[in-house]
């Protein structure tokens, strides 16, 4: 069973489940908060920050390991996204915020593998123009108990989706809906990063564009 009430961690970025995320900590109140869930093994949650408004829906996160000690207290530590919950009511009892959580289930999805496969080759597309890096597809045999498997979060999360655009994805319930969002989103992404690669292309060569 999962804890209904967990500490709340606002930041202006959207995690995943599965997602790695480094995170720095240097403020007093999440020093303390980051220590509670170390010294519990607890998760916290992840929600977007923008100004003074608070997303509603959230990703527990996972402390995988400490990464550095500093000799004021600040610590580098990496975490991983894992499950999605939607906050009911956001707590100031403590020097960190906390909040009531319901934690959110998804809906059947069909898995269409001409979807799929039109998915993956767009991606694929897609990561070639952004990185040299391989992307490599999560094992189902590697998931942790608790771990929302989805392919579309695994690839947004390698994907320059504004923050926005990265809610908006995590707020779907349903796998079949993200894969269509991605699909669209690539598909309308990828004229503009061709464009891109070949600017740097013509940025790199002896300074002269194409006569």
């Amino acid at each position: 069973m999962r804890p209904t009430r967990i500490p709340i961690f606002p930041l202006d970025v959207v995690l995943f489940p599965g997602m790695a995320l480094p995170l720095h900590i240097f403020e007093p109140r999440y020093l303390v908060m980051i220590g509670r869930c170390l010294s519990e093994h607890i998760e916290f949650g992840m929600v977007l920050a923008e100004s003074t408004a608070v997303a509603s829906t959230g990703c527990t996160t996972e402390i995988v390991r400490k990464i550095k000690d500093y000799p004021d207290g600040r610590m580098d530590i990496l975490t991983e996204g894992r499950i999605v919950f939607r906050l009911v009511q956001v707590l100031e009892e403590k020097e960190y915020y906390e909040g009531v959580v319901e934690y959110l289930t998804e809906k059947i999805s069909t898995h269409d593998p001409e979807i799929e496969s039109r998915l993956l080759k767009l991606f694929q597309q897609c990561r070639a123009l952004l990185s040299s890096e391989p992307w490599v597809a999560p094992d189902p045999a590697d998931l942790k108990e608790g771990f929302e498997e989805s392919l579309a979060y695994s690839m947004a999360a390698g994907l320059p989706l504004g923050v926005r655009e990265r809610q908006v994805l995590l707020e779907m319930r349903s796998e079949d809906i993200r894969r269509d969002f991605l699909i669209r989103w690539i598909s309308d992404s990828l004229p503009a990063l061709v464009e891109r690669q070949r600017t740097q292309r013509r940025g790199g060569g002896n300074g002269h564009g194409p006569n």
